[in-house]
């Protein structure tokens, strides 16, 4: 008798398909009430600092140059105060094999699925780990699967999206392309089902603990040259494997005093999973749309439990608008020599900003840069937009609308890093744990889990929790 493939079926199963796929079970992290032990779920990596760094080095992965920007330094100095203006650094992430530090995360997915004994792989992504999870199976003799959402319901799909088409199958790749829509990871859980491959989500462990050596060595880097580490480093955040894995490498370097800064794209006002909304937006990652869901409620992934929880680790929160990055992108080809790829680019964005805010002999670290090619480049970017209705104008950014105008600043020093309220995003948090878990009482245990989740006390999660009547025993 024929499984039934349906989303509700297969989602059922998910634990199971998970299992299967990877060998780990989410169940074993399962603490009673709503909590899980997350320190245990991600000990089943099974891999020290020094096995990934070695693994992925094997594999053209890591030990990325850290580079100085003095020039885009220089330009923030000339808008900043006396005295302020901060050191801006890259880690130039474009250099490992594929071209963005998704390379770490697929390096030791591959690699765990090597071992193993899996024949393949598969990853459900936009494009950039697509590419990283091909590009690492090509080099260890796996097949690999990938599910990417390219379309709208017209079968038109932006440049930078059929641009990482294009890479993952050169890679070697089947790339299974989807319209908008929720059916993503559903495809993805029906693939993993059907072929028996290795579950190489965004979301594993392995995919974030591969993110570790990354922080850790952009501390080791900023130590070595300069005594210190960076006083603050900032991550451009869609998922939150980025700065969740950046976070816990700096915590492992011992550099627990360097602020953690997420940086994403304002789109608010678009609809991610909106067929009308998907061409609107002129990034598909990095900003706002997956950032702001996946940072109120990781669980929402392809995954039982996520192992990108970013505000366990987040100090900050920024945003920064479309023509921003657009401009800081240009400025980073012209002033310093480095053409890279805008999405990359929102954290430098949000650095330029910051570093006006910080003393001089401060080092702020733009943690990725990725690639560009020629989907990915700005200029077809911009052409996409204006054949949707988006008016690329000049003025004060502040004025854009996301899906209408996309606003280039007149000048540097209209460019800003918006503060998101932190306590926003930790009140829908616990919000969603109340809806999410039906929930009408709460244990200490719960209560606890909550503290862990948000870095909050338990005050503030008791004080929550009692605005939706919920009992804490």
């Amino acid at each position: 008798m024929a499984k039934d493939m349906s989303y509700e079926a297969i989602n059922e199963r998910k634990n199971d398909i998970m299992k299967a796929a990877m060998r780990i079970s989410y169940e074993d992290f399962e603490l009673p009430g709503i909590g899980f032990d997350y320190e245990k779920m991600m000990s089943e990596v099974g891999y020290t600092m020094d096995d990934m760094r070695k693994i992925q080095l094997d594999h053209a992965v890591g030990n990325t140059p850290l580079i100085e920007l003095r020039n885009i330094t220089a330009l923030a100095r000339k808008y900043a105060p006396a005295g302020k203006g901060a050191r801006i650094f890259i880690k130039d992430e474009a250099c490992n094999a594929s071209g963005s530090f998704k390379a770490r995360r697929a390096a030791i997915s591959v690699e765990q699925a090597k071992r193993l004994g899996y024949k393949g792989v598969i990853s459900a992504t936009s494009g950039n780990y697509g590419a990283a999870v091909a590009a690492q199976a090509a080099m260890q003799g796996l097949k690999c699967i990938v599910v990417q959402e390219c379309y709208d319901n017209n079968k038109v799909g932006q440049p930078e999206i059929l641009e990482k088409q294009r890479i993952c199958e050169a890679y070697g790749a089947e790339v299974v392309q989807l319209t908008v829509g929720p059916e993503l990871f559903t495809t993805f859980l029906g693939l993993l089902e059907e072929t028996g491959y290795f579950n190489a989500s965004l979301y594993t462990p392995f995919g974030i603990a591969g993110v570790e050596t990354l922080g850790y060595e952009l501390a080791v880097q900023c130590r070595e040259r300069f005594g210190k580490d960076p006083d603050a480093v900032v991550c451009t955040n869609a998922g939150g494997g980025n700065l969740t894995g950046t976070a816990r490498g700096l915590i492992k370097a011992g550099a627990v005093n360097t602020q953690v800064i997420g940086a994403s794209i304002d789109l608010s006002g678009l609809h991610m999973a909106s067929d009308h909304d998907f061409n609107k937006k002129s990034c598909t990652t990095g900003h706002t749309g997956f950032a702001i869901p996946f940072v109120t409620w990781p669980d929402r992934s392809d995954c039982p439990r996520n192992a990108a929880r970013t505000l366990r680790y987040m100090d900050r929160y920024v945003t920064v608008k479309q023509g921003e990055v657009f401009y800081i992108t240009q400025a980073l080809a012209v002033l310093e020599g480095y053409e890279r790829g805008p999405a990359g680019n929102t954290s430098l964005t949000a650095a330029f900003a910051l570093a006006q805010q910080m003393d001089e002999d401060q080092i702020i670290i733009v943690q990725e840069t990725e690639y560009t090619g020629a989907g990915k480049h700005t200029m077809p970017q911009l052409t996409f937009a204006k054949q949707n209705g988006v008016q690329v104008l000049f003025g004060d950014p502040d004025t854009e609308v996301p899906g209408k105008t996309l606003v280039f600043p007149e000048d540097p020093s209209m460019i800003q890093a918006r503060e998101y309220d932190m306590e926003k995003a930790k009140c829908s948090y616990v919000h969603n744990c109340v809806k999410n878990y039906h929930m009408t009482e709460a244990t200490e245990e719960d209560v606890r889990f909550i503290m862990d989740e948000i870095r909050e006390s338990r005050e503030f999660v008791v004080a929550e929790l009692k605005k939706y009547d919920v009992t804490v025993k």
